[in-house]
Formats: structure tokens, C-alpha cells, sequence
């Protein structure tokens, strides 16, 4: 039974008064992706979707398959917050080895937006990739986000480079402005969109490490030390960061979501709340982005992430797709012949970005190895587009922290 709800933003009456999608949107993914309201197809059994959801715009989909099992005006095209850094770090973080040192100048952190987030970056202190991306997915730090797009050539190469990618990976809805999802005029994404870059990123093992990261230690000021036996030392101390993601950490009124592995969460005043999260559950893979809830609840984005991934959970192999999530534009289909404009070997630029899963340790290391995406992983190499099994994720892999 295939069925479409009003296209208000909640899907409910009195929504008159709320902002509406476009009446035909991108159908990217699939003809029903482009019609506003909700679409979803079930079969005998399934259960039916929440009623509780406000957002202005939701997808459900499998990791695995790329099926799209419900959505939500998923294409429509509204601002994203820092939901895009995942097309930053998928964009920058192949570029340079964790252990890269860097020395921060200030004309690193130019153009910050005022009352942006911040991780605690100083002028004149030096330090690693590894630190700069804890801090870009905890404390969704937009200094950690200018200091690596410094070292990248700048934020407008660094926006160049990412509208690439996004367009790589067939994420048409999306206008890059910034690196860091700070409001600006016609900066776009989607539910579609946003979702496409968790799956691309959730393939690199140091993506899948940082996203997953509960708490870790960030380097502080160089500061003089005033009493005791060190007394006129220069030292340097560390301090704690907590992930941002409250289904990743819980809070007040809200427990941490059980096989949650990510990805990133985003608030700003134009996007209102945003957020990308992947779980898995009894081997399932599933990815949910939800868009701009206005109920007023109470960690209303978390609490409608969490109501459609346990439906989506419930519900599989008892809906029928509404559309898919698109391989890269660069993947064949098996030929074994290279995408248009690949160097040597047959391989893209922008298809080795894509492709970082594909490194031998990209299953292991410190409990981090969260096979998600593609089980996620899709690999693109010489013009393949693979869909590799799943590979488990574990569950206690949020409760490590990292230095």
C-alpha cells in the first residue's frame, strides 16, 4: 500500500500557516522522491510510521542496500548547519595524515561567524589533524574547520572542492557557501543530500573513528605555570570535549540510542535543528536524517531520529523501496573501464576520495571499526561500483574516549 500524506511541514493539519516544498522537487533516488509529503510503501504487517513527527523534512534508508524506505520531502533544499560538515570532512579529511602538525596563524581563523561554535583552537599553538578533526566532530568546532580549510588552500578552495564532491556523489540539492554549515545566503542541502555524504564518509575508517568518539582530550593554552615546583615553566594542558550528538552521549530527558555509531548533528537559526545518525541493530544497518522538527518537544530532533529508526528497524523487509540512494557519478557498473576524467589506473580523483574505505585496516582498529556504510562500505575503484557485506558495529564503540 503506497501512500502519500499532505505536504505540510508536519504532516498534519493546522501546517497551512508552516513553510511548504516545492510542489515538484529533484528526483534523484527515484520519481517519489520528488513529490512533497510522505511517501512510503507497505506491505502486510508493517507497521505504520510515527505520527509524532514535525520535521519539515526526514528520510529513512538502509545503510546497506541504499534502499530508501520512507521519506519525508527529502528533497527539499533547506539550509543545512553543521549537518554539511560531513561533506567537509569527507571532502578534506583523505588530504592529510592524522599526525600532520600544524602551527594555527590567525589569519587561520578569519571569518569566523559570529556565535559560532567553537573547540578552543589558539593563535600560535600547534596541532595535529588528528586533534583539529576531534574537535571538528565533537564540539562541531567552526575554528577546527577553518584552521584545516587553511591548510587546504583556503575556505573558498576548500568550497570549491566540496560543491565537487557533492556533485560526485549526485548530491544536486546542495550549494556549498561555507565549509563549516553557517548560515549563509543560499547555502542548501537536503535530507536526500545529507544523508549520501554520511554514507560516502561513514566508508573512511578515520570518519567512522571521529564520528563515533564520545569524549576526548583537546590541547589547551601554552601558559605560564604559577606556584609550585614548576613555577615560571611554560606547560600545556588538555581538556575534556563531549561529543555534540545527545543520542551518541544522552542527556537530561534523553538516553543514548542503542547501536548508534553517528554521524553529526547542526543547529543554527535559518536551519533550526538538524541531524544524520546511523545505527545498527540484529545485523541492520539503518541511516535517518531529519530536518527542522518545530514541535517544541524537547530534544525534538533526537527524539524524532530515534522514533523513525526504530520504526525503520520494525519495518524491514516489510515496506517496498520509494527510491534508492544513488552510487557516485564517477561508478561504473563493472566494466573495469576508468569514469570519465580518471588519472592512472582508471581511477578519479574524486573517486579515490570516495574509495578511502578501501585501505586493508578499514575493518579494524581501536574498537572504532564501524563498518557502516554500504556494510555499508561502497567502494569505487577503477570504475567499480561495489556494495561489500556488512561488517558489525560495536555497540560499545561510544563509550571510548580519545586523546
Amino acid at each position: 500500500m503506497s501512500t502519500t500524506a499532505p505536504a505540510w511541514a508536519d504532516g498534519k493539519p493546522g501546517g497551512e500557516n508552516k513553510p511548504k516544498p516545492p510542489s515538484k522537487m529533484s528526483t534523484v533516488g527515484g520519481a517519489k522522491l520528488g513529490e512533497p509529503g510522505t511517501q512510503v510503501s507497505l506491505k502486510a504487517g508493517a507497521p505504520v510510521l510515527p505520527k509524532d513527527l514535525s520535521a519539515r523534512s526526514w528520510m529513512v534508508s538502509d545503510a546497506e542496500t541504499g534502499e530508501v524506505l520512507a521519506s519525508h520531502n527529502s528533497h527539499w533544499r533547506l539550509p543545512p548547519a553543521s549537518t554539511l560538515k560531513m561533506l567537509f570532512a569527507d571532502t578534506v579529511l583523505p588530504k592529510f595524515p592524522k599526525t600532520q602538525k600544524h602551527k594555527v596563524e590567525l589569519s587561520d581563523l578569519a571569518g569566523i561567524g559570529a556565535g559560532s561554535s567553537m573547540v578552543g583552537v589558539k593563535e600560535n599553538e600547534t596541532y595535529t589533524v588528528h586533534d583539529l578533526w576531534l574537535g571538528v566532530f565533537l564540539r562541531s568546532g567552526n575554528d577546527a574547520v577553518h584552521v584545516l580549510s587553511a591548510m587546504n588552500g583556503g575556505v573558498p578552495e576548500t568550497v570549491k572542492n566540496m560543491q565537487s564532491h557533492a556533485e560526485e556523489l549526485q548530491a544536486l540539492d546542495t550549494h556549498v557557501v561555507s565549509p563549516d554549515g553557517y548560515d549563509e545566503k543560499g547555502q542548501v542541502s537536503s535530507a536526500y543530500d545529507l544523508t549520501l555524504f554520511a554514507r560516502s564518509g561513514l566508508q573512511k575508517k578515520d570518519f567512522r573513528e571521529y564520528c563515533s568518539t564520545a569524549t576526548a582530550k583537546f590541547p589547551g593554552e601554552t601558559k605560564k605555570v604559577k606556584k609550585g615546583k614548576d613555577k615560571g615553566k611554560k606547560k600545556r594542558e588538555s581538556f575534556e570535549i563531549q561529543n555534540t550528538n545527545r543520542l551518541l552521549t544522552g542527556d537530561v530527558g534523553l538516553d543514548a540510542y542503542k547501536g548508534i555509531a553517528g554521524v553529526k548533528n547542526g543547529s543554527t537559526t535559518n536551519a533550526g535543528n538538524t541531524f544524520t545518525g546511523v545505527a545498527e541493530r540484529n545485523g541492520k544497518v539503518l541511516l535517518v536524517t531529519v530536518m527542522n522538527p518545530d514541535s517544541g518537544e524537547q530534544h525534538a530532533v533526537y527524539k524524532e531520529t530515534e522514533r523513525l529508526l526504530d520504526w525503520g528497524f520494525k519495518a524491514s523487509g516489510k515496506v517496498d523501496p520509494v527510491g534508492e540512494l544513488v552510487a557516485p557519478k564517477g561508478a561504473g557498473t563493472g566494466s573495469g573501464k576508468g569514469a570519465p576524467g580518471a588519472g592512472k589506473g582508471g581511477e578519479s580523483d574524486s573517486a579515490k576520495n570516495v574509495a578511502h574505505a578501501s585501505d586493508k585496516d578499514s575493518g579494524s582498529g581501536v574498537g572504532v571499526a564501524l563498518g557502516v556504510a554500504g556494510g555499508v562500505l561502497a567502494l569505487i575503484a577503477a570504475g567499480w561500483f561495489v556494495i561489500s557485506r556488512r561488517m558489525p558495529l560495536p555497540d560499545l564503540v561510544r563509550r571510548k574516549s580519545r586523546r
